[in-house]
């Protein structure tokens, strides 16, 4: 492993345990002509993945996008880090599992928009109004409306 600091190519491993809930390895490193210490992540991939873009443009599919998206929706939310990286770890398992290399970015979507319903509405409502691309607020409140449930007349 490259060390990111000075690039000597031949780096130390002086630590590895599980990591995400024992779906990565965590290995931390030690690079002995600087003196820089780095953690990196492996983890299993079943197969790569291609992401069908709703133009039909083809891209490889990458975790990190994914993660950044979901980071996103769930900024100043109270989810726990763990809990956030088991979401998206079993999204991209759920991915890989599915039996087809190429997904269309419209099955990620609805993927991601169920796993967040499941942990946090406001994250939710806030990937599905990039995901839906609302305009106006007025398709916020159209959505949110159908989120609430029918509220019982007082009797």
């Amino acid at each position: 492993m490259r060390c990111p600091f000075c690039g000597h190519q031949d780096t130390q491993v002086k630590d590895s345990r599980p990591a995400e809930d024992h779906v990565a390895i965590r290995r931390r490193r030690f690079c002995p002509a600087c003196g820089g210490r780095f953690t990196t992540y492996e983890r299993v991939q079943l197969r790569d993945l291609v992401v069908i873009k709703t133009n039909g443009r083809r891209e490889d599919f990458d975790r990190d996008k994914l993660e950044r998206s979901i980071r996103i929706a769930l900024q100043k939310r109270p989810v726990e880090p763990e809990r956030m990286d088991q979401m998206i770890s079993g999204i991209v398992r759920r991915l890989e599992s599915m039996g087809e290399t190429d997904i269309p970015s419209q099955t990620i979507g609805e993927i991601v928009m169920e796993s967040l319903a499941r942990i946090d509405t406001v994250a939710y409502v806030r990937f599905a109004s990039v995901y839906k691309n609302f305009q106006a607020a007025d398709d916020f409140d159209k959505f949110v409306s159908e989120l609430r449930p029918l509220a019982k007349p007082d009797e």
